[in-house]
């Protein structure tokens, strides 16, 4: 691999996979120059692998990707569950179990670790509603909202960095709109 090589798709599904080695790894780590295409040809490797044909945009997680369908830009779990428009935060449609006790926190802290105080601390596991696949982990005070991990500018990255602008682009896409949804549950009886 040198400075100006475009990265091969079979390299790129290595990295995916966790099979590349240490050495190339790490050379691509330092490369100074990334080529535009390499997003493309990431997210169509990753697009050979699920079951589904929505155009994947760009992947959250191991198992979540934004992308575009006929209803807009969606969260999308691999299994093919949808989480809702990107701009709200995924969290507010997974299945959620809170561990809110020392012999909860027990389950999953090995003994070489501190385990968090109950009063100070809970323990947010997220899950697809679908396939049951653990999304996320949240060691957050009683009562936090759930974390928004990642609300990417989709559209700066397509428009200024890959020169590729998306047929839907516009300034409303890049804004939180989880607000709204709590809002809602807050009215309702």
């Amino acid at each position: 691999m040198s400075e100006n090589e475009t990265i091969s798709k079979k390299v790129l599904a290595q990295l995916i996979d966790g099979t590349l080695n240490d050495r190339d790894v790490q050379k691509l780590q330092r490369m100074h120059i990334k080529d535009s295409e390499r997003l493309q040809s990431y997210n169509s490797i990753l697009q050979e692998r699920v079951p589904w044909n929505d155009n994947i945009l760009l992947r959250l997680t191991d198992h979540l990707y934004i992308v575009k369908n006929k209803v807009g830009r969606i969260v999308k779990c691999n299994c093919g569950h949808e989480f809702g428009d990107y701009r709200i935060n995924w969290k507010l449609n997974a299945n959620v179990r809170v561990r809110r006790t020392a012999e909860e926190f027990k389950e999953v802290y090995t003994p070489t670790f501190v385990i968090p105080e109950p009063e100070w601390m809970t323990i947010r596991e997220y899950y697809c509603p679908k396939c049951a696949s653990q999304l996320a982990v949240e060691v957050v005070p009683p009562g936090y909202p759930p974390l928004f991990d990642a609300l990417p500018d989709i559209d700066g990255l397509y428009n200024d960095f890959l020169d590729s602008p998306l047929d839907d682009s516009s300034d409303e896409w890049f804004q939180d709109l989880s607000a709204e949804v709590t809002l809602k549950w807050s009215k309702e009886e």
